[in-house]
């Protein structure tokens, strides 16, 4: 990008919400959060999950948006104008989407895939066997060649490219205004003829409504911090970049609490959709990150209008994916374009060869995984499971608890708080000061010792 060039920006305030909520509304809410639930607890998760979104994960989420309108640049290029020492913090920020997007692809063309066998009328094989299928199907058991993994992945993350070519506006703004009300409206009908229509959902309601203190564990807290940096798209870059690319009139305070409430909502429908039925199937905890794939195929397949209804709800599915994927490649990319003075073309290139590599590294390793990498590390799903861990539980909190020490103690919060207060009056600025400065960075540290502790096999509890 020359010096001259304009930079891309979002149309306004609704704009830049509907594009940071399609950047956090994914599969973080639809296919990661009723799994983290059903393996921490239900409940309890769900409970802690909820207090730690609207505490700590919006006062992350304005510190990042604001930081980014402030430089006007993305993760790295946004600390270049400080000490040399500081800019590991944009580093980090830079490398976790690269290290995310591809293995999200690689999710993303299960979702195609599901598209695909639903709109030919396969819903039968999807749920036949309890499910069985998904399994056969990620780690090449059933389909090969262009039927596998590999071939939906790379179909996928094409898209994903295309997508970002089109620009921040016309790739995920004006698709966002349409699919995110829609798929919202899908999820709460089908979770309504799930509640009379399914035998056996209850009990699953109750598991997941129920804050059982019994359950409750530093794991628990942990998966819920893990699972708020993924969906809440904080710690990837993805914030500071959209920042960048907001106009000083929207006021960000609001904003972050327009999308931190948009993503717990659909994350928490999301659960009640996927967690009662899994249940009543028989499924429990025992499908791990395949829940989604699992659950949901057995219920279109005993719904009346099911063959019509499983295709547009997994295609509604796969636009969510879409949109969240293209901000991780979107977050990548400004990278290339800021630091390394590439014109978009170029930038969007290098991207798409990074996602290809790591993702099909990923698409073909599932159950294989890093030999050398303990099954804690992986979660039993190859180098799959190893980027999702070494992302969200170690380099996401790394991140946010030096980003956190910057803003609190070098540069203070004065910093943003003034950059926030151009558009609006700063309602949350006593509480920002005192989260950033001491409760973000303290509970992260400790949350992040308890779970390199129990990588360990050590446990606390």
């Amino acid at each position: 990008m020359s010096e001259n060039e304009e930079r891309v920006s979002f149309s306004g305030k609704l704009g830049f919400i509907l594009a940071t909520s399609a950047a956090s509304v994914g599969l973080g809410n639809l296919w990661r959060f009723p799994y983290e639930t059903s393996h921490y607890g239900g409940g309890i998760f769900v409970l802690i999950y909820v207090i730690l979104a609207f505490t700590f994960g919006i006062s992350l989420m304005i510190l990042e948006t604001s930081f980014g309108r402030k430089t006007g640049k993305s993760s790295i290029a946004a600390f270049s104008g400080f000490a040399k020492k500081y800019r590991i913090i944009g580093y980090m920020g830079a490398i976790i989407p690269m290290l995310i997007v591809p293995y999200y692809c690689v999710i993303g063309g299960w979702v195609t895939k599901w598209f695909f066998e639903s709109s030919i009328d396969h819903l039968s094989v999807l749920s036949d066997n309890g499910g069985a299928y998904w399994w056969d199907f990620i780690s090449g058991a059933t389909d090969s060649g262009f039927y596998g993994p590999t071939t939906w992945f790379i179909i996928f993350a094409l898209l994903c490219i295309f997508c970002i070519i089109l620009g921040v506006e016309k790739g995920i703004e004006k698709m966002s205004k349409i699919l995110m009300p829609a798929l919202l409206i899908m999820i709460i009908g089908v979770t309504c003829y799930e509640m009379v229509a399914v035998d056996g959902v209850w009990d699953g309601v109750v598991f997941y409504l129920n804050p059982d203190v019994n359950a409750l564990s530093p794991d628990t807290f942990l998966g819920a911090v893990s699972q708020i940096f993924y969906s809440m798209s904080i710690s990837m870059g993805i914030l500071i970049t959209y920042g960048s690319y907001t106009k000083k009139d929207v006021d960000l305070e609001k904003s972050a609490v327009y999308v931190g409430a948009i993503d717990t909502v659909v994350a928490i429908l999301a659960g009640f959709m996927i967690i009662p039925v899994a249940f009543a199937f028989g499924f429990g905890d025992s499908q791990g990150m395949g829940l989604m794939f699992v659950a949901l195929p057995q219920v279109f397949s005993q719904m009346p209008g099911g063959a019509f209804v499983a295709p547009v709800f997994y295609l509604l599915v796969l636009f969510a994916a879409l949109t969240s994927a293209v901000s991780l490649a979107e977050a990548c990319a400004s990278v290339f374009i800021d630091k390394r003075k590439m014109d978009r073309t170029k930038a969007v290139g290098v991207t798409a060869i990074i996602i290809l590599i790591l993702g099909v590294l990923c698409a073909l390793g599932f159950g294989n995984g890093p030999t050398a990498i303990e099954n804690s590390l992986t979660q039993g799903a190859g180098w799959l499971g190893f980027f999702d861990t070494i992302t969200n539980s170690i380099m996401m909190p790394i991140a946010a608890i030096l980003m956190c020490l910057f803003i609190g103690f070098v540069v203070k919060t004065s910093y943003l708080e003034e950059e926030i207060e151009l558009s609006s009056k700063f309602r949350m600025k006593k509480m920002f000061k005192i989260m950033i400065m001491y409760v973000c960075p303290i509970f992260l540290t400790v949350i992040f010792v308890v779970g390199l502790l129990g990588v360990a096999g050590i446990t606390l509890w």
